[in-house]
C-alpha cells in the first residue's frame, strides 16, 4: 500500500514539474519574440555578423528603416533597409574595423518614419580580451561518484560545479573578469531536460537570478553542448533540467516520509484529545 502511493505520488510530481516547467519555457519564449526592432543574439565577438530583424504591424508607403549602433555616445555602424509588405526587414554588420574596440554593451536604434524610433542592445568583446581555457571539470555526483564535465570559457574562469538536486540542475560559479560566455557539454546521464513524451525540452538558464537566453551548439545521445553568455561581475550560473544527480526521487520519498509521519502524529494527538 504505501510502494503504491510513494510511486503514485511520485508520477504526480514529475507531472507536475513538467506543467510548470512548459508553463516558464512558454512564457519565457513569449517575452522573446521579436517585434520592432531585435538581435539574433545577445551576445557578440569581434568578428561575428550581428543580425538585426524586425516586424512592424503599419507599413508606411515609401520608407525604410534606418538602423544605427551606438557604444555609449559613438556611433559604430548604420543601414538603410526597405521593410517588405508584411513590415519585417533583416540587416547584418561585421562586427569588425576601428569603431568595433570596445567591450562592452552596444545599443541598437530602428527609426522607422520621422518619430518611431525603437531600441535594444546586445554585449560585445573584443579579440583581444577573448582569451579562452579549455579544461575538464570534475564534479561529484554524492554516491554516485564523480562525473567530468568537459569546458570552454572566454572572460573568466570557472571556481566551482555543484550538483543542486532541489533545482534539478547544476550551479556553476565563475570568476567573470570580462565579459563573456562559457560552454560546457553535459552529459545526459547525469543532467537532461525532457518533456513528457520523452523528447528534448529546453533548459532554465539563470545568471543571479535572472533568467537568460543560451545557445545549444550540439545534441548528441549522450550529451548537449550549451553556450551561455554572461558579463563582468557575473557569479553563479544555474542550469535547471528535469533531471540531476544524485535523483531527485529520493529527496521526494524523504519529503514524504516526514510528510506521513507528521499526519500520523497529528491524527494521534486529536485522537487522543477525542478519548480524554
Amino acid at each position: 500500500m504505501f510502494h503504491s502511493f510513494v510511486v503514485s505520488y511520485n508520477k504526480y510530481l514529475a507531472t507536475l514539474l513538467v506543467i510548470l516547467s512548459a508553463s516558464a519555457f512558454a512564457s519565457f519564449a513569449h517575452a522573446q519574440e521579436c517585434k520592432e526592432v531585435c538581435v539574433a543574439n545577445q551576445f557578440y565577438e569581434q568578428g561575428d555578423a550581428v543580425v538585426i530583424s524586425g516586424r512592424f504591424d503599419a507599413v508606411l508607403a515609401n520608407t525604410p528603416v534606418i538602423i544605427q549602433i551606438f557604444r555609449e555616445q559613438n556611433l559604430v555602424g548604420v543601414a538603410q533597409k526597405e521593410v517588405a509588405q508584411d513590415g519585417s526587414y533583416t540587416v547584418t554588420f561585421k562586427s569588425e574595423g576601428p569603431y568595433w574596440k570596445f567591450n562592452g554593451k552596444y545599443t541598437v536604434k530602428a527609426i522607422y518614419g520621422k518619430t518611431l524610433v525603437y531600441e535594444t542592445s546586445f554585449d560585445f568583446q573584443t579579440s583581444e580580451s577573448a582569451t579562452s581555457t579549455t579544461e575538464i571539470f570534475d564534479v561529484n555526483a554524492g554516491d554516485k561518484g564523480t562525473f567530468d564535465v568537459p569546458y570552454t570559457i572566454k572572460g573568466g574562469t570557472i571556481k566551482s560545479i555543484l550538483v543542486d538536486p532541489d533545482i534539478l540542475g547544476l550551479i556553476v560559479s565563475i570568476q567573470s573578469d570580462n565579459d563573456g560566455s562559457v560552454t560546457l557539454d553535459l552529459g545526459r546521464k547525469w543532467i537532461d531536460a525532457k518533456k513528457s513524451d520523452g523528447t528534448d525540452d529546453t533548459y532554465i538558464i539563470l545568471i543571479d537570478g535572472l533568467e537568460v537566453p543560451y545557445q545549444e551548439l550540439s545534441i548528441g545521445p549522450d550529451s548537449r553542448i550549451l553556450t551561455i553568455q554572461f558579463q563582468e561581475g557575473n557569479s553563479d550560473i544555474e542550469i535547471i533540467g528535469t533531471y540531476v544527480v544524485p535523483e531527485f526521487g529520493s529527496v521526494v520519498l524523504a519529503v514524504l516520509v516526514v510528510a506521513i509521519f507528521s499526519v500520523v502524529v497529528a491524527t494521534r494527538k486529536v485522537s487522543s484529545f477525542r478519548l480524554s
